[in-house]
Order: C-alpha cells, then sequence, then structure tokens
C-alpha cells in the first residue's frame, strides 16, 4: 500500500520540480519569435518598402506604377487551386482618384473578363495573387491591367524574367507538365 501512495507524491514532487523550467520556456519561446513578428508586421505596413525585391516603375497608359514581389521565391502549391506568386502595386498618387481596377495576370489578357487577379488592399500597395497557368513557360509576360473611372483600359506588360527571376527559374526546373 505505500508504493501505491507514493506514486501521486512522486508525480507532485515532479510537477512542481519542472513547472519553473516550463513557465521559463512559455516565456523565452514568444521572445525568441518577436523579431521576425515585427519584420513581417513592418513588411505589412510598408515600413521596408514595397516588397522584398522592387521590380521597378512601369507606364500604364496615362499612368505610372511601382511593381515588386511581395514575397522571394518561387510560386506558392494552393492545393486545386494551382501555383500562385503574390507581387504588389504601388500607383502614383495623382494617378489613384484616376484608377476603378488593376489586374495582374501572366499571359496576355484575352479580355476585361479574363484580365487576371484583382488587385486590393491599401490603394498605396494594392496586393494580389496570380495565378501561374499550368503551359506558362519561363518566356511569358506578367501584364498589369488598370481601367479608369472614365471606362479606359490600358495595358503593359514586363518579362516574368524581369519581374519574378525565382518564378522563370521554377517555370525553367518544372518544364511542361
Amino acid at each position: 500500500m505505500s508504493s501505491a501512495s507514493t506514486a501521486p507524491g512522486r508525480l507532485r514532487a515532479v510537477w512542481l520540480r519542472w513547472r519553473f523550467h516550463l513557465n521559463v520556456l512559455l516565456l523565452i519561446v514568444p521572445l525568441a519569435l518577436m523579431s521576425q513578428y515585427f519584420q513581417n508586421q513592418a513588411k505589412f505596413r510598408g515600413l521596408m518598402g514595397l516588397g522584398e525585391r522592387e521590380i521597378g516603375e512601369i507606364q500604364v497608359g496615362p499612368w505610372s506604377a511601382r511593381l515588386a514581389e511581395h514575397e522571394l521565391g518561387g510560386p506558392h502549391d494552393e492545393g486545386i487551386y494551382g501555383f500562385h506568386k503574390p507581387f504588389v502595386v504601388a500607383f502614383c498618387e495623382t494617378c489613384l482618384p484616376q484608377i476603378k481596377a488593376a489586374y495582374l495576370r501572366i499571359g496576355e489578357p484575352r479580355s476585361l473578363r479574363a484580365a487576371g487577379a484583382l488587385l486590393m488592399g491599401n490603394p498605396y500597395a494594392l496586393e494580389g495573387e496570380v495565378v501561374v497557368p499550368p503551359r506558362a513557360s519561363p518566356d511569358s509576360e506578367l501584364w498589369l491591367t488598370v481601367e479608369g473611372w472614365d471606362g479606359s483600359v490600358h495595358r503593359a506588360s514586363i518579362p516574368l524574367a524581369q519581374a519574378s527571376p525565382d518564378t522563370q527559374a521554377w517555370l525553367e526546373q518544372r518544364g511542361n507538365r
């Protein structure tokens, strides 16, 4: 009977001894991850620039836009929805009141109905996840389509090698599947 009464006492002693160490771990682990959290917050607020890699300025009809890759690396696998690559676009301040919508797409859009990913979010840093088509090739182009409030539609393209070298390398590695 003495062995049965000492088992809960031993378990309690182990708990009392190790709970301090577990509480210290609960404080240290979040502190170790705080730098990554603050870095992500600065990126999302635009304090570290438009994105991880600035592509440059593009003239789209009467408007100018700065384009950046939101994250470096190849496209993300979204399961049945295909592969997606995030980009960020910022239009000039005088352009913003004139722009109704903006779209990004890999490959030339056939019409405004198939213009690509709708850019959304903060008007000073519009974000969009571009779908990488299954038949995209490394020499494809990234197309920016902008619709104005007056009904005008303007398009501009940039080679994928310039827009996202990582995506181009990913397409070359992947081949035609």
